[in-house]
């Protein structure tokens, strides 16, 4: 069984989806009906676009609006922000770079930054390296402490590179460095950089002359300009209200700074699988040699950025994204020489992986089922109490809920959040995703243990503090 973090995280409830009710194959007419649902009926964004390709060509599948009030189809060219998968990018920069012998991914991080200005933290007498933060490993939080911004739609706004080493310098690392998987987009925006330092070029002049222009990636940009925001996707969030802000990433834009289209990153699938001659391949291909354990669910795997997903003699290769207003996928399957890349309008928590995965491996199934409605019930302060807690599904998998104000909040170890919504005394449901929460408590003290509720299915914890 999959485990209980990788219901909120990537594919939500997918895989509780029924296999009779999961189309499998890459039939165009199939992909399309998965889209129609997924806006239609499930309103998990106004448009999405699927791009294709294998050795017969590439092309893409879309359906729905570029808005719910701009009602232009969405296609191949329609921009979307991409999120993390920007971080595929910069582990390019990386990869690319060490082919050139401009750095070893093995080179400590502190070997490019100057000492007088950032400490970098250390433990046990190894250094952090660029391959540590490369795969997420590094022990780095997902997020720096000290963000200055209060907008959750705009969180990274401000955020310089003297609050970056601020931050470095006064972090203690509570695991040896190499060790685990902890997803960090503080590490991400270091190693971009750590590159910009390395070459004196800036983090997206790097991308550009290395990869997007080689590539003809014409749209694939950090800042719009008119030609890209006149077929810009409106951002909405999970209830498909718009968000108004563009996200600026500051000092941490090599973590998720990109826009780009689904026919922009089909050229770059295009290259990744040879079907396009470029000299990026052996840097692409390099990015798979480092592996450590850990990954985004389903995956066991993480590479120099990559997820991999393992199945019999299958391997599959993705990353995706989620960032104010849009989901976005992409992946391949090296044997097959098959690349599938996902971009959708709402920043949801399945997005558009589980049809991606779907897509690269047909025994992932997608989740189509419709969601029943749930109504908001206001809860007195001293009753949300009961449940604030840290709650065990696994020995890996633990939710803390805290209250906030008038409402419970859920995190998990990576450090996503999301509310919960009270509908009983003792019932609670998400909008984030289809799945609700039960708070065992049979008196008015604290509660005992709470199950998790999707698809179907029933997951139980014990609270343990």
């Amino acid at each position: 069984m999959y485990r209980f973090v990788f219901f909120i995280l990537l594919l939500a409830s997918a895989m509780w989806a029924a296999a009779s009710e999961t189309p499998r194959s890459r039939d165009d007419e199939a992909i399309r009906k998965m889209l129609a649902t997924r806006i239609d009926l499930q309103k998990q964004a106004t448009g999405m676009v699927i791009g294709v390709i294998d050795a017969k060509g590439s092309h893409t599948i879309s359906y729905g609006t570029i808005g719910l009030s701009d009602k232009r189809p969405v296609n191949g060219d329609t921009v979307f922000d991409v999120g993390s998968i920007t971080k595929v990018f910069t582990a390019l920069l990386l990869a690319d770079m060490a082919q050139h012998g401009e750095v070893s991914v093995d080179d400590p991080a502190a070997k490019y930054l100057d000492a007088k200005k950032v400490k970098m933290p250390e433990r046990a007498g190894k250094e952090i390296t660029l391959a540590d933060l490369a795969t997420h490993t590094s022990g780095l939080p997902l997020r720096p402490a000290n963000l200055v911004s209060k907008d959750p739609n705009d969180k990274y706004r401000g955020y310089t590179v003297e609050l970056m080493y601020e931050c470095l310098s006064s972090f203690v690392l509570t695991r040896d460095i190499g060790t685990k998987y902890e997803y960090s987009n503080l590490g991400y925006g270091l190693l971009g950089h750590v590159l910009e330092k390395r070459t004196s070029a800036t983090y997206s002049e790097l991308v550009e002359s290395r990869i997007t222009r080689p590539l003809g990636m014409k749209d694939t940009r950090i800042g719009l300009n008119s030609a890209m925001k006149s077929r810009m996707a409106v951002g909405y969030n999970n209830e498909l209200a718009p968000i108004p802000n563009e996200w600026h990433f500051g000092a941490l834009q090599s973590a998720g700074a990109f826009s780009s289209t689904a026919n922009d990153l089909l050229k770059f699938l295009g290259a990744l699988l040879g079907f396009k001659q470029s000299p990026l391949v052996p840097a692409m291909k390099s990015m798979l040699n480092v592996r450590r354990p850990g990954g985004m669910q389903p995956s066991t795997q993480i590479a120099l950025a990559w997820n991999v997903y393992v199945d019999g003699e299958q391997e599959v290769v993705w990353k995706n994204g989620s960032v104010g207003g849009y989901r976005s996928f992409i992946g391949f399957d090296p044997k097959a020489r098959v690349g599938v890349a996902a971009l959708a309008n709402a920043q949801t928590a399945i997005g558009a992986d589980d049809i991606g995965l779907h897509l690269l491996d047909e025994h992932i199934p997608v989740d189509l089922h419709i969601p029943k409605p749930h109504k908001e019930i206001s809860l007195l302060p001293e009753i949300l109490d009961r449940y604030i807690g840290r709650y065990q599904f696994s020995p890996t998998d633990i939710m803390t809920v805290t209250r906030e104000g008038n409402h419970l909040v859920g995190q998990l170890l990576d450090g996503q959040r999301f509310e919960l919504f009270a509908e009983s005394e003792h019932d609670f449901f998400m909008k984030i995703a289809d799945a609700q929460i039960t708070f065992e408590s049979s008196d008015q003290g604290p509660a005992k243990g709470a199950v998790w509720h999707q698809g179907g299915q029933d997951q139980r914890s014990v609270r343990i503090e």
